[in-house]
C-alpha cells in the first residue's frame, strides 16, 4: 500500500482515515498533521496508531501520496510548510474546494496533481467523489486517486472545467436533499403527524428511494415516479402540487447558481 500523508485532520480528513483502516491500509502508512491541539488529541484517541503530527513537513516526509484537507484559505500556507519535505514524484490529491490545478501546481511544481471534489456523505462512507487529472497526472496517478477516495464512496472521473458542475450538482447536493427533508418533516406535522413520527417516517422514505435508485437494474428515476403514481391518486394529486409550483424550475436554478459561485471562487484562486 502506498504511504498517505493528510494535511488536515477535520471531518472529510478523519473520514478518509477511517475508510482507509477500513479498506485494508495500515496505521502505520498513514499520517495526519493538524495544527489544532485539541483536534490532535481526538485524533489520536480515533485513531491511535495512525501518526498524527503537528506539521505538515513531517507528515509528508516519506509519503508516497499527500492529501491536502485543508480549508481553502489555508492551501498556501500548508504546502508552503512542507515545501522541500515533499517527494519529487509524490501525488498530491487535493479535496479543498475552490483551489484550481493550477494553484496546486503553482505550489508543488512539476509534482502529479489530482483535484477531487468529494461530499458530506463521505462522513458515513457513502459518499461520491470526482477527480481531474492535473498537467503531469497519468492514468495510474488517477487509479491511486480513485482507491484513496473510493474508501469513502463511490468515484467518477471528470476534466478539471466540469468540476464546478460536480460541486453545484453533488457537492451542495446533500443540503438540498437536507431542505426537502425538513420541509416533508414541517408538512407531516402540518398534516397531523407528531414531529416525531414525521421525522422517522421522512428519513426511511429518503433512504429507502435512494436505495431504489442505486439498484442495479436500470430503474430510471421516472421509472419510479411512474411506479408509484396511479392515475388520479393521491400522489399524482401531490405531484400536481409540486409542479405547479416549480419544484424542477427550482432545483435546475439551484445547481446552476451552486455552479456559478463554484466558477467565481475558482477564478479567485
Amino acid at each position: 500500500m502506498a504511504r498517505v500523508a493528510l494535511l488536515g485532520g477535520g471531518k472529510m480528513g478523519s473520514a478518509l482515515i477511517g475508510g482507509l483502516l477500513a479498506g485494508g491500509w495500515e496505521a502505520d502508512d498513514l499520517s495526519v498533521a493538524e495544527i489544532d491541539g485539541e483536534r490532535r488529541i481526538a485524533l489520536e484517541q480515533e485513531f491511535p496508531k495512525v501518526r498524527v503530527v503537528p506539521s505538515a513537513a513531517w507528515a509528508v516526509a516519506d509519503a508516497d501520496v499527500v492529501v491536502v484537507a485543508v480549508k481553502p484559505g489555508d492551501v498556501p500556507a500548508t504546502l508552503e510548510t512542507a515545501g522541500a519535505a515533499l517527494g519529487e514524484s509524490t501525488l498530491v490529491v487535493s479535496i479543498a474546494a475552490g483551489v484550481t490545478i493550477a494553484t496546486i501546481e503553482g505550489l508543488v511544481g512539476d509534482r502529479p496533481v489530482v483535484r477531487a471534489m468529494p461530499n458530506t456523505p463521505a462522513l458515513v462512507g457513502a459518499g461520491v467523489s470526482a477527480i481531474a487529472p492535473g498537467t503531469h497526472a497519468t492514468a495510474e496517478h488517477l487509479d491511486i486517486a480513485e482507491r484513496l477516495l473510493g474508501a469513502v464512496g463511490r468515484v467518477v472521473r471528470v476534466t478539471e472545467p466540469a468540476l464546478d458542475a460536480v460541486t453545484g450538482l453533488s457537492g451542495s447536493g446533500p443540503a438540498y436533499v437536507f431542505l426537502l427533508a425538513e420541509a416533508m418533516i414541517e408538512a407531516g406535522v402540518f398534516v397531523g403527524l407528531t414531529r416525531d413520527i414525521a421525522t422517522e417516517l421522512v428519513v426511511q422514505t429518503l433512504l429507502g428511494s435512494a436505495m431504489l435508485l442505486a439498484r442495479d437494474d436500470d430503474a430510471s428515476p421516472e421509472a419510479l415516479r411512474a411506479a408509484v403514481t396511479s392515475p388520479g391518486g393521491t400522489t399524482a394529486a401531490g405531484l400536481r402540487e409540486l409542479e405547479q409550483h416549480g419544484m424542477r424550475a427550482a432545483i435546475l436554478d439551484a445547481v446552476a447558481a451552486a455552479t456559478r459561485r463554484s466558477r467565481e471562487l475558482g477564478s479567485r484562486g
